[in-house]
């Protein structure tokens, strides 16, 4: 077992980094943003804004690690060069929906959080689709072209009505519901596409749900999109999907450039295939001045505008510095994109779960010392499995924070763990035990197998918690050996002989060091026994070698947990 005798303080693993003493955040606005997102945060006592948009990649790079976070749109780009040294900076936050332009591994490697203020936007941005489909099936933008050059020819611009025909909406989160809630106004049918939604209906019944893309496609009129742009849907609407598609499809595209394949739509537009399209969004942003998509008569083009409303700019602008401010003051995590699982919105007792992982971790990590190869988490009761994410990130900030040069903290964390090798396992039960809900955490060493508990000694590490109703951690088992304590501050844990007068002589080392034993619990199995000491003040070097040298003295590790949650 790993001695730590002067361990260093740690704040709880599950927490967001905190402001310095005294000091303020600075924010780097490095974007045009809405001015009621400037005056936000320049009336924050707690801030100072360094408003600096337009810069270049180089500049941009010299001066983010000056700050402690960073808002931007569009415009300007955050790549890899930017996130090199990354100094101080914790987070970047996007004042829209999407993240193109912020290199998210690069991020997520330097335990960077980004976020995205996209519930802000979503009236705007569905509001343009709509519109664009609007004026798609009503030829509004050529037949406007022909009356401001002195035409007037009424039967060329005959359109369709919406009422009764099919609107596919693919993608059915925040905006593709709005969508389909103004599509149910005009009398349309609805039916929707989301991987990510195991349902055969939605809305009360009023949207049919398909299991993918292409088994839905040939059932819509028309086709809007609201994905971002991946691996999964990059050209998703290509050459096989026209050929499949009803005769005269319309297409809206308001989400990401890519998603529809350009030349495959130019094609479909000239066959006949395709009747029309409306896109506010491109491959290439802007679009080449000789671009087909300019010109052809088919298509409406609009130059990426969802979100361009003074309510939607001011929105995305405001929300953006409130998330940014609320994760630096440890407060919580809104929009997340670089770190899956991570949730803020939890129940007392969630929050008590994640706060006890961290600290059952940091109390197992002195213990083990052949390395960490599977971490099994063992979930029961409802409430505990809600947060599960949040649990398995503090609980691999807790193992791992300390062994590696590279800073890791519950932004980067999975990915330091997946980059060595190591797996991680969460098993979940919605029946809680006998006296509630309960947290396990086992670690296995590299030779061990994740369900192997009878490997020789030192391979398998378990340490078992459960939050009771006047809400303080208890840690109830630390391999094998059953207790009943709060883990909090300083902790030594000793594992001696089963023999008389060991408790009597920790107790007079304790003494003679003048450090007092604040709390004690003693367990007995094998003819060993553990004790688990808070203490008031940490055991120096000479103290612990004392401890060790003692006949029946097996094994000694001290850590620093945060103070008693209150």
């Amino acid at each position: 077992m790993t001695t730590t005798p002067t361990p260093t303080e740690q704040t709880s693993p599950g927490e967001p980094p905190q402001q310095e003493e005294k000091g303020r955040f600075r924010i780097l606005a490095a974007d045009k943003l809405a001015p009621e997102g400037l005056e936000y945060i320049d009336s924050q006592p707690d801030c100072e804004l360094v408003n600096k948009p337009g810069l270049s990649e180089e500049d941009l790079a010299a001066i983010a690690g000056e700050h402690d976070g960073m808002i931007v749109r569009s415009a300007v780009q955050v790549t890899a060069k930017v996130l090199a040294n990354p100094g101080r900076l914790k987070v970047i936050a996007r004042a829209g929906v999407g993240v193109d332009n912020i290199d998210l591994e690069a991020a997520t490697n330097a335990g960077i959080l980004v976020m995205n203020s996209a519930e802000a936007s979503t009236l705007s941005t569905a509001e343009h689709a709509f519109t664009l489909l609007m004026a798609l099936a009503r030829h509004i933008g050529p037949a406007y072209r022909t009356m401001y050059e002195g035409g007037w020819d009424r039967s060329k611009f005959s359109g369709v009505q919406l009422a009764d025909k099919t609107i596919g909406i693919v993608g059915f989160g925040r905006i593709g519901r709005t969508v389909a809630e103004r599509a149910l106004s005009f009398e349309m049918n609805v039916v929707a596409y989301d991987p990510f939604i195991n349902a055969k209906t939605m809305l009360d019944g009023k949207v049919k749900m398909y299991g993918s893309f292409d088994e839905m496609l040939p059932h819509a009129d028309i086709v809007t999109f609201h994905v971002p742009l991946n691996d999964e849907t990059r050209g998703m609407l290509g050459p096989a999907q026209f050929q499949a598609c009803r005769k005269n499809l319309l297409i809206v595209n308001a989400a990401r450039g890519g998603i529809v394949d350009e030349d495959a739509l130019i094609a479909a537009l000239d066959d006949g295939q395709c009747a029309g399209a409306a896109l506010d969004v491109y491959t290439e942003e802007p679009p080449p001045a000789d671009s087909p998509l300019r010109r052809h008569s088919k298509i409406l083009c609009t130059p990426h505008l969802g979100a361009s409303t003074r309510e939607g700019q001011k929105a995305v602008s405001v929300a953006a510095a409130e998330q940014l401010l609320e994760y630096l003051r440890g407060r919580g995590v809104r929009g997340a994109v670089n770190a899956p699982g991570l949730r803020v919105d939890l129940t007392p007792v969630q929050q008590r779960f994640v706060d006890m992982a961290g600290r059952m971790a940091l109390l197992l990590n002195p213990m083990i010392t052949r390395g960490v190869a599977n971490v099994t988490l063992e979930l029961l009761g409802e409430d505990v499995i809600g947060a599960a994410g949040t649990i398995e990130r503090s609980t691999l900030v807790g193992l791992l924070a300390n062994r590696f040069d590279e800073p890791v903290n519950v932004i980067n964390v999975k990915q330091v763990a997946e980059k060595r090798g190591i797996k991680v396992r969460v098993v979940t039960s919605e029946e809680s035990g006998p006296r509630g809900s309960q947290l396990a955490i086992e670690v296995h060493g590299p030779e061990g197998a994740v369900d192997d508990r009878t490997h020789p000694k030192d391979r398998v590490r378990r340490i078992v918690g459960r939050v009771y109703d006047d809400l303080r951690p208890r840690v109830v088992d630390v391999n094998g050996y059953h207790m009943d304590m709060v883990p909090a501050a300083d902790m030594v844990l000793i594992q001696n002989e089963d023999r008389p007068g060991m408790i009597g002589m920790v107790g007079g080392e304790f003494g003679q060091a003048g450090i007092n034993i604040a709390d004690m619990t003693i367990s007995r199995r094998d003819q060993t026994a553990l004790m688990l000491l808070k203490v008031d003040t940490p055991p120096d070097t000479a103290l612990i070698n004392r401890l060790k040298a003692r006949p029946g003295i097996l094994k000694v590790s001290c850590v620093r947990l945060p103070p008693e949650p209150r």
